[in-house]
């Protein structure tokens, strides 16, 4: 039915697929919400710091 090389592509396709399908599920679930989160973070820091300055330049 199947060659020996044929069953070592079709492991290899299954195990590409699985890797791919871990990796996609990790990026979504972790590393995407942890870059979101950090940036608006970083980005409300950056308001505050603005508008801390501001103020200071008004009472100045």
């Amino acid at each position: 039915m199947f060659e020996f090389d044929q069953y070592l592509g079709f492991l290899a396709f299954l195990t590409i697929l699985t890797i791919g399908f871990w990796l996609m599920i990790f990026l979504i679930t972790f590393v995407v919400p942890y870059w979101i989160g950090g940036s608006l973070i970083e980005r409300l820091r950056e308001i505050k710091a603005e508008k801390k300055a501001k103020r200071d330049a008004l009472t100045q």
